[in-house]
């Protein structure tokens, strides 16, 4: 549980330190994904019970469709709007 909570302290690093819209939610999203995924993994083995990790793991999984669908609306939106990707 330790390792995810690293991960979403990461994500939350590179959403306060990248330039822009594009690059903070790469990094959350792939930050938030893993973390949670070894935060359940965490939970799970703490519980001791296949049935309560099934339901994490099912819970991941509809964690990482709707992110995934999530970001791309976000992405989607911001350069519809004009928000540019950085560049060097």
């Amino acid at each position: 549980m330790v390792l995810g909570a690293l991960f979403f302290l990461a994500g939350t690093v590179g959403l306060l330190r990248f330039p822009d819209v594009h690059a903070r939610l790469h990094a959350l999203t792939k930050a938030d994904n893993v973390g949670l995924g070894f935060l359940l993994l965490g939970l799970a083995l703490e519980a001791g019970s296949a049935a309560v990790a099934a339901k994490l793991f099912v819970t991941w999984c509809l964690v990482l469709l709707a992110s995934a669908s999530v970001s791309h609306v976000i992405a989607r939106a911001a350069l519809r709007r004009g928000v540019e990707p950085w560049q060097r």
